[in-house]
C-alpha cells in the first residue's frame, strides 16, 4: 500500500496533517485513518470471498453437469443393463419351472422320494431324462457276458 509513497513523501503528510489538524487531535485523526482503513480491507476481503465462492460454485455446477453426462452416456451402465435383462430373461422360465416342480401332487413326489414301492402290475413312476434301454440291446449284452462266464469245453 505504502509503495506509491516514499519516506520522504509519508514525512510530508505527517508535517501537513499536524499543522492543519493540530497535535491535540492528531491520535483522533489517526485513529479514525486507521478504523476506515480496516473497514476497507475487510469489505475487500469480503469481496474476494464472494468473488472465489462464486468462481468455486461455478465450477461445481460444470463438474455436476459432466458427471450427469458420464452417467446418461457410460458405456458400462449400458453394459450392466444388458446383463441384466439377459439375467431376467434366463432366470423366469428357470424360476417359473421350479415353481411347477415344487407344484407336483403328493402321489407323484412320493414315488419320486423313495415313497412305497409300486405293486405287482403298476408301473414305477420315474424323474429320469435318460430313457430306458430297448430289449433288443439287453439281449446281446447277456449273450456276450455269458460265454466268458462258462467254462470253455474242450
Amino acid at each position: 500500500m505504502f509503495e506509491l509513497f516514499s519516506p520522504q513523501h509519508i514525512i510530508l503528510l505527517l508535517i501537513v496533517a499536524l499543522v492543519v489538524v493540530g497535535p491535540k487531535d492528531l491520535p483522533k485523526l489517526l485513529h479514525m485513518v486507521g478504523k476506515w482503513a480496516g473497514k476497507a480491507r475487510a469489505m475487500a476481503s469480503e469481496f474476494r470471498k464472494s468473488f472465489d465462492e462464486m468462481a468455486r460454485q461455478t465450477e461445481l455446477d460444470e463438474l455436476r453437469k459432466e458427471i450427469e453426462e458420464l452417467k446418461k452416456n457410460n458405456p458400462v451402465s449400458d453394459l450392466q443393463n444388458t446383463m441384466t435383462d439377459m439375467q431376467n430373461a434366463v432366470s423366469d422360465p428357470v424360476n417359473a419351472a421350479m415353481e411347477g416342480a415344487s407344484q407336483m401332487p403328493p402321489e407323484s413326489s412320493a414315488a419320486l422320494e423313495g415313497g412305497p414301492e409300486p405293486r405287482a402290475g403298476e408301473f414305477e413312476v420315474t424323474d429320469s431324462s435318460v430313457p430306458p434301454a430297448p430289449a433288443a440291446e439287453l439281449e446281446v449284452a447277456d449273450t456276450a457276458a455269458a460265454p466268458a462266464d462258462r467254462p470253455a469245453a474242450s
